[in-house]
C-alpha cells in the first residue's frame, strides 16, 4: 500500500536531500555543483535540503547563508546527533519534490551523475541507486570490511540487498511515502528501500576521495550500522543460536551417557581438563547467544517506547527567512496525519 503524501505543496520536481555532520570544508563547493546539476535537469523546480546533523563546527552557519543568499536551500537543524541515518530520514520527511536524490556532503558520489540517473528513471524505473565500481582514497582496512559486511549481509538477509552500495540514491515520490511511513528506529535505509520493492536499478560509478575534510564514520559507526542492517533485515542469528544449542544438547546427552556407563562399569573417569575446556567453551556459546538475544530485544524495547524518530530545533526557508520552534516533532506529527488516513 503507497501512503498518500500529506504534503499540501508538490510543485517541486526534485528534492535533494543531503545529510550534514562537521562538513563545513566541504560545503560551498557541494552548494555550487549540486545547485548547477539540479539546474541542468530540473530547471527552477528543485530543492536542496540541507541537514545539520549537531554538528560542532560553522556547518550550521553555512547552512543558513546558502538559505539567505539563495532561492532553493532548505536548512533544518536537528536538536542534537542522531546519526546519518535519522539525519537523512529527516531530510526525506521534508522533501516535496516528485523525485528525490540522496548524496552525502564529502563529495565522494559525484552530484553529476544525477542527469543520467534522471534519464533513468524516465524509462519508469522508482530507484536508481549508485554502486561502485572503485572506491578511490579508501584504506586497505577500510575495502576489506566493507567488502565482508555486504557479502555476509547478502549471505544473512531475507531480503536481496545489492552489494557495494549506499544511500547515494534517486527515488520516485511513491517510494519515498512508503519510506517515510515505516517506522522503525534502528534504520538502514538502502535495506528498507530494497524491502519496498517497485523497479529499481543500478548505475555504476567509480567513488571519489573524499573532497575535504574527515570522515564522520569511523569503524565504531560502521559497526553499529553493520549491527543494525543484519538485526534489522535477518532472524539467521537467532536460528543460528537455536540450532547451537541443539548440537551441544546432543553432545551433552552423549558425554552424560559416556560418564554413566563408565561410573556403572567401576571405571574412574579421567580427562579434568577436557571437561574444564568443555566448561568453557558450554559458557562461551551460552554468553555469545545471550548477547545476540540481547540485541533483538533491546530493539524491540526501543521500539516499544515510540518516541519520535528525531527533534528538529529550527528549519530555515528562502522564502520567510527562517520558520522556527523551540522544539518540533515533525516526524510525530506526520506519523499521526499518515495513521488517521
Amino acid at each position: 500500500m503507497v501512503v498518500k503524501r500529506q504534503v499540501e505543496d508538490t510543485s517541486v520536481r526534485l528534492s535533494i536531500v543531503v545529510p550534514c555532520y562537521n562538513e563545513i570544508d566541504c560545503l560551498d563547493e557541494l552548494h555550487k555543483r549540486v545547485s548547477e546539476t539540479a539546474g541542468q535537469v530540473a530547471g527552477t523546480s528543485f530543492e536542496i535540503i540541507l541537514v545539520n546533523d549537531g554538528s560542532t563546527d560553522e556547518t550550521w552557519r553555512a547552512i543558513q547563508r546558502f538559505v539567505t543568499t539563495g532561492t532553493h536551500t532548505i536548512g533544518v537543524n536537528l536538536a542534537r546527533n542522531y546519526g546519518h541515518q535519522i539525519a537523512l530520514s529527516a531530510g526525506l520527511e521534508i522533501a516535496r519534490g516528485d523525485r528525490v536524490f540522496v548524496i552525502d556532503a564529502d563529495l565522494q558520489d559525484p552530484p553529476e551523475l544525477l542527469v543520467s540517473m534522471m534519464a533513468l528513471m524516465d524509462e519508469g524505473h522508482d530507484v536508481v541507486y549508485g554502486q561502485r565500481a572503485a572506491r578511490a582514497g579508501e584504506t586497505r582496512f577500510k575495502l576489506i570490511t566493507a567488502g565482508l559486511f555486504y557479502r555476509a549481509l547478502a549471505g544473512l538477509s531475507d531480503i536481496k540487498i545489492p552489494k557495494d552500495t549506499g544511500d547515494f540514491r534517486l527515488m520516485s515520490r511513491r517510494v519515498v511515502d512508503v519510506l517515510i511511513s515505516m517506522p522503525e528506529q534502528h534504520r538502514f535505509i538502502r535495506g528498507m528501500v530494497s524491502w519496498i520493492g517497485f523497479s529499481q536499478v543500478p548505475i555504476v560509478y567509480d567513488r571519489d576521495r573524499r573532497f575535504a575534510g574527515e570522515t564522520g564514520y569511523p569503524f565504531r559507526k560502521m559497526f553499529a550500522l553493520a549491527t543494525n542492517a543484519i538485526t534489522s533485515f535477518s532472524v539467521l542469528p537467532l536460528k543460528v543460536a537455536s540450532h547451537l544449542a541443539l548440537v551441544f544438547a546432543v553432545l551433552g546427552l552423549a558425554m552424560l551417557t559416556y560418564v554413566v556407563s563408565s561410573f556403572f562399569a567401576g571405571e574412574t573417569v579421567q580427562g579434568w581438563t577436557s571437561l574444564a575446556a568443555l566448561i568453557l567453551l558450554l559458557g562461551s556459546v551460552q554468553l555469545m547467544m545471550l548477547g545476540v538475544f540481547g540485541e533483538y530485544l533491546g530493539r524491540m524495547y526501543m521500539e516499544s517506547k515510540r518516541r519520535p524518530m528525531f527533534v528538529i530545533d529550527q528549519v530555515k526557508k528562502p522564502e520567510v527567512g527562517a520558520v522556527a520552534s523551540p522544539v518540533v516533532e515533525l516526524h510525530s506529527m506526520l506519523r499521526t496525519r499518515i495513521n488517521e488516513n
